[in-house]
């Protein structure tokens, strides 16, 4: 199984990265905290994957901290929670602070990730709430850093927002309000604040 990957950036999307290692392109789905964090295409980057093996297909999933890792590992294992709305989760919510809802039992701040509804959210607390500790509350490593200019931000952010399940109007619509706001126009504020203004 993969549990590291370290090479070349080819490619990255809010949910993708294309990493070169050994001469082999792998294709990694990440959270938005790791499409920050990974920096540039064409820099060296080193991820915690996640293996997931399935008869049609096998998938790399992707973590810039072993905080994140270990978040997703514990949300695929309850009931009815894939690796995509694992995904979804630690998109939507930053992991130190998901690590502080699910250990109060907050269901309202769950529901508002797209794909999660009440039952699911509730279902994510009885099951996790104390299954944490080894997890803990570190900040995530991504937190603070700098989105480069070069990159259209708020086209990622509607990109980010569509493929999370919102429909691209209301996306743009909600950057749009996020940017009238006063919102940062760095990568993750923008996409938290967006997200947010979506519910």
């Amino acid at each position: 199984m993969i549990a590291h990957l370290r090479g070349i950036l080819l490619e990255k999307h809010p949910n993708q990265a294309i990493v070169e290692a050994g001469g082999v392109g792998y294709d990694v789905t990440i959270p938005i905290s790791t499409f920050t964090a990974i920096g540039e295409t064409g820099a060296e980057v080193s991820l915690r994957i996640h293996t997931q093996v399935r008869e049609d297909a096998i998938a790399l999933f992707g973590f810039t901290t072993l905080q994140e890792k270990a978040l997703f590992e514990k949300l695929i294992s309850v009931s009815g929670i894939g690796p995509s709305l694992a995904i979804k989760v630690l998109s939507g919510i930053q992991a130190s602070d998901l690590v502080r809802i699910i250990r109060s039992g907050d269901v309202p701040m769950l529901v508002r990730v797209p794909g999660i509804g009440k039952k699911t959210a509730e279902r994510i607390v009885l099951e996790l709430r104390d299954k944490l500790e080894a997890v803990g509350t570190a900040p995530s490593a991504s937190k603070g850093l700098p989105v480069s200019i070069k990159e259209p931000i708020e086209a990622d952010v509607i990109s980010a927002l569509t493929n999370l399940g919102a429909q691209q109007g209301a996306a743009e619509v909600a950057v749009r309000k996020a940017i009238e706001a006063g919102t940062a126009k760095e990568f993750e504020p923008l996409f938290r604040r967006s997200l947010e203004l979506l519910r």
